[in-house]
């Protein structure tokens, strides 16, 4: 029997009131023992999670604590890198929002320090441990729909408030690093292939990009999304194949969104639904890092991943702003 990791957080960030606190208490081996933040108010629907919860007034009092094994850093984004790099150094595991960087060189970083250190440092891209993505990935490489030809998908919300971190350039925000990347991420997870060529249109307000097309060819198949901020919410996955098509209804935000659904029709003709409303992927995460930390098991979003993610998301940029693609501007 093991002892549970001791969770920290460092900042009372909504998704780590709402999400991440509770998936840590809810799940097994975990237990959260302490968070940082500014403002003591904040605390209190996180002392309601765990009474015994230990309040630090800065985040180097945190990482300092000798009773944290790992951290969660829900932080902005342009903060990610120095504040994994600070937790490493302090001997905690790190596991930390997306985007973990705003460029892929910056991984190589987070790389060199995870190694020096030996301790895990992980996005936390809570998608590849929901088990809708892993029957994805197997129906595609048992050939259920024959060869994939084409992979479509979007992800959008309306997001106008100017204060937001999401519309603000100097904090690492746009809609490709918010949720752009889940269509990257969850194509690359299910295929295990990388693109080859991208193209890219972006709308941008204020120096971040509120509405992305995306076009990308892998080895045998092309692929296509749009992401936004600016428009109502909306989610979606397409692998269409030769001989079939598996959809899913609520691919990144899965019991959140609504009703979580992987449905496919491959050779055999027949159409099939698999429900997974029941599913706390954040918590599953949680625990998947504690089994890692532990050795129990190999954590399956590493950072090497997580690289070819932002290398992905970097070439999208690129390809925006050459004569491949385009960027207009609503300053």
């Amino acid at each position: 029997m093991h002892d549970p990791i001791r969770w920290g957080i460092l900042g009372a960030a909504k998704i780590a009131r709402t999400e991440l606190a509770p998936a840590i208490h809810a799940a097994r081996g975990a237990t959260l023992s302490a968070l940082a933040t500014t403002r003591p108010d904040a605390a209190t629907p996180f002392a309601a999670l765990s009474p015994d919860l230990r309040v630090h007034a800065d985040y180097d009092a945190l990482l300092n604590d000798p009773e944290i094994d790992a951290v969660y850093i829900p932080l902005p984004n342009h903060l990610h890198v120095d504040w994994s790099l600070r937790a490493a150094a302090a001997g905690k595991h790190v596991l930390c929002e997306k985007p973990i960087a705003l460029e892929a060189a910056q991984i190589d970083q987070l790389i060199a320090a995870r190694d020096a250190s030996g301790r895990l440092l992980a996005e936390a891209f809570m998608i590849t441990h929901h088990p809708q993505w892993a029957l994805v990935r197997d129906l595609l490489a048992e050939g259920v729909i024959g060869a994939l030809e084409h992979v479509e998908g979007c992800f959008t919300y309306n997001n106008t408030d100017p204060a937001n971190i999401r519309n603000r350039a100097d904090l690492g925000g746009g809609g490709l690093r918010d949720i752009g990347v889940y269509p990257c991420v969850t194509t690359r997870f299910a295929t295990g292939a990388e693109p080859e060529r991208l193209r890219a249109d972006l709308r941008l307000e204020g120096g971040v990009d509120v509405f992305a097309r995306v076009w990308a060819d892998f080895p045998g198949f092309t692929m296509s999304f749009y992401c936004g901020m600016r428009q109502q919410r909306r989610q979606s996955m397409l692998f269409h194949g030769a001989e079939g098509w598996i959809e899913l209804s609520a691919p990144f935000n899965g019991r959140v969104y609504g009703d979580t659904r992987v449905e496919w029709c491959g050779r055999d003709g027949v159409a099939h639904i698999r429900r997974f409303n029941d599913i706390d992927q954040y918590a599953r995460m949680i625990e998947a890092f504690g089994a890692a930390v532990r050795g129990d098991a190999a954590f399956n979003c590493s950072l090497e991943f997580s690289r070819g993610n932002q290398v992905m998301i970097d070439a999208i940029f690129a390809a925006a702003a050459t004569e491949t693609g385009t960027a207009s501007s609503a300053d």
